[in-house]
């Protein structure tokens, strides 16, 4: 075990502080949590305590949190999250360099930026290309980014719509038990996109921009026959398109337009003796084509409370024990 020590983080206001500790505390809670540490505070100083090795790399992350602060960059919940992360995996010197840059600022005024390289890549795919596919596991922020994408480019002026789809596959229960009309049945499968939509410019301008028809969405099967000119067509939950609709919604690209295609090949819900997935079949055929990036998140990518970190890897322990134990 690691010999104990203690080190002091003097600050130079009690507004920056304030800002490194959050409100009740909240930040400090999330350090302990994520980093295995003791942390109080003493006049404008923070106290770190716990086995040296811990305290260590308590105050890397600290010291990258505080350079923020430095450069008049509000905190958040999700960026201490993410500092801590990147100091497990050994890429917590890059961390500042997320900052360099805001997306858009969300309904509270709040700027948006990437959190890990994984959204970093993507968000520069999504500039370079006219076809970017996110492809990953759930909490990596592909639906998030490619919402605050689109709407960077209609605030901008380069895209005159947004188009937003995914497919109306069930994932253990009908549609047609669903009470209400199409779009009723329909929007519980697209509430993560209406949510998103909800953070970044507000529940009432969402509501005015889809009843004004800027921003359409809809099922994949209203794609079918059209063809998108100046717009941001994002298709979420691609993993659950068969190989002809991945085809059929691909070639609606229009001219002056942008596309975005996500999903999860780990979780899809197509029923039992469909074909094979459409984005395992365009993830193959369309590797290395020109002006279509591919963009590959991985868990290390998703962004998570440090408690939720915590509670997976001990879920895994006790997983990996159990088949030990069945295998002896």
């Amino acid at each position: 075990m690691s010999q104990k020590i203690s080190r002091e983080f003097p600050l130079d206001s009690p507004e920056q502080l304030q800002n490194v500790i959050g409100n009740q505390d909240k930040y400090l809670a999330i350090l302990e949590q994520g980093l295995s540490v003791d942390i109080s505070q003493r006049g404008n100083s923070i106290i770190v305590d716990g086995e040296e090795s811990k305290v260590n790399a308590a105050a890397l992350v600290l010291l990258e949190l505080i350079k923020l602060i430095k450069k008049h960059i509000l905190l958040s919940s999700s960026d201490v999250a993410n500092a801590i992360s990147m100091q497990k995996k050994g890429t917590l010197a890059y961390f500042s360099e997320l900052y360099s840059e805001s997306l858009i600022n969300d309904a509270r005024n709040r700027p948006v930026r990437v959190k890990n390289f994984g959204q970093r890549q993507y968000v520069e795919s999504i500039k370079k290309n006219e076809i970017t596919f996110g492809i990953g596991p759930a909490g990596t922020g592909k639906t998030f980014l490619a919402v605050v994408m689109a709407i960077s480019a209609f605030k901008k002026g380069d895209v005159d719509r947004i188009v937003i789809t995914r497919p109306a596959v069930e994932a253990g229960e009908s549609l047609g038990f669903l009470p209400g009309d199409l779009k009723e049945k329909v929007d519980p499968y697209l509430r993560p996109i209406y949510d998103a939509m909800n953070a970044i410019i507000g529940s009432e301008q969402a509501g005015r921009l889809i009843e004004r028809e800027i921003v359409e969405v809809a099922p994949l099967a209203y794609m079918r026959g059209r063809t998108l000119d100046n717009a941001f067509i994002i298709l979420d939950e691609a993993q659950n398109t068969t190989p002809a609709q991945m085809k059929m919604f691909l070639t609606r690209l229009g001219f002056n337009s942008r596309m975005l295609v996500n999903g999860d090949i780990s979780q899809i819900d197509l029923p039992h003796g469909s074909k094979q997935s459409g984005l395992i079949q365009a993830r193959r055929i369309l590797q290395g084509v020109k002006s279509i990036g591919m963009v590959e998140f991985t868990h290390d990518d998703v962004v998570r409370h440090p408690l939720v970190g915590l509670i997976v890897d001990a879920y895994e322990r006790d997983e990996k024990k159990r088949e030990a134990e069945e295998h002896a």
